[in-house]
C-alpha cells in the first residue's frame, strides 16, 4: 500500500448479484478502487483527489483479481484475502482501511471498536469519515462496520448493498429493531 502515483488506471466491470461492479486497477497490477457503476461518478472523484489527473481507460482486470471478485460472490467468501492493492490517502485512513481488512468474514464490529482497534479511541468520527472514503471497499470491507446497538448503518453501496454482503457471509446484524443471522 503506497501513495506513488500510478500512469493511468484501468476500469474494468463486473456483474454481481447486487449490480455492475467498478474495478480500478493500476498497470503494475493492484487494485486501486472498487465500487459500484451506478456510483461512477463518487469513484471518478476519489480517484482525482487521490491521483490527480491520471487518465482512467476501460480495460481488463488482472485475472487474480477478477476470479477473487466472482469467486466471492459465488460463495467463496475468503476469495478476497490476500489481494494486493495499493491506495493514496492520509497514514490516518490507510491504518483504518488496513484494519477494515483484519475483520474476519461473518463478523462485524462498531465505528467505536474500530476506532479502538487504530488506536484512536475517540476518533469514533474520523474513523467513519475515512471508513466513508475507502475506496476498496469490499476488499478493505467497510461493510462490516455496523452501529454500536448492531444495526445497519449507512453504506456508500447502499445499505441494501450492505445488508446483501453481510447476509452473504452469515453476519449478525439487527435491522428494524430485530437481529438477523
Amino acid at each position: 500500500m503506497t501513495d506513488k502515483r500510478p500512469e493511468r488506471l484501468i476500469l474494468d466491470r463486473l456483474t454481481t448479484p447486487v449490480g455492475e461492479a467498478l474495478i480500478v486497477t493500476d498497470p503494475e497490477g493492484f487494485l486501486r478502487a472498487f465500487d459500484w457503476s451506478d456510483h461512477d461518478e463518487r469513484l471518478r472523484r476519489l480517484m482525482r483527489r487521490y491521483y490527480g489527473p491520471v487518465p482512467i481507460v476501460e480495460g481488463p482486470a488482472p485475472t487474480p483479481i477478477r476470479k477473487a471478485l466472482v469467486d466471492y460472490f459465488n460463495g467463496r467468501l475468503d476469495a478476497l484475502e490476500g489481494l494486493s492493492w495499493r491506495s493514496a490517502g492520509t497514514p490516518f485512513q490507510l491504518s483504518v482501511w488496513r484494519a477494515l481488512g483484519d475483520i474476519p468474514v461473518g463478523q462485524t464490529i462498531s465505528y467505536g471498536e474500530l476506532a479502538r482497534r487504530v488506536g484512536k479511541p475517540k476518533a469514533v468520527r474520523a474513523v467513519g469519515l475515512a471508513n466513508g472514503a475507502n475506496p476498496i471497499g469490499l476488499i478493505a470491507p467497510c461493510h462490516r462496520v455496523i452501529g454500536a446497538d448492531g444495526s445497519l448503518t449507512g453504506y456508500g453501496g447502499g445499505l441494501h448493498r450492505k445488508r446483501w454482503l453481510l447476509t452473504h457471509e452469515g453476519a449478525a446484524f439487527r435491522e428494524g429493531g430485530a437481529a438477523r443471522v
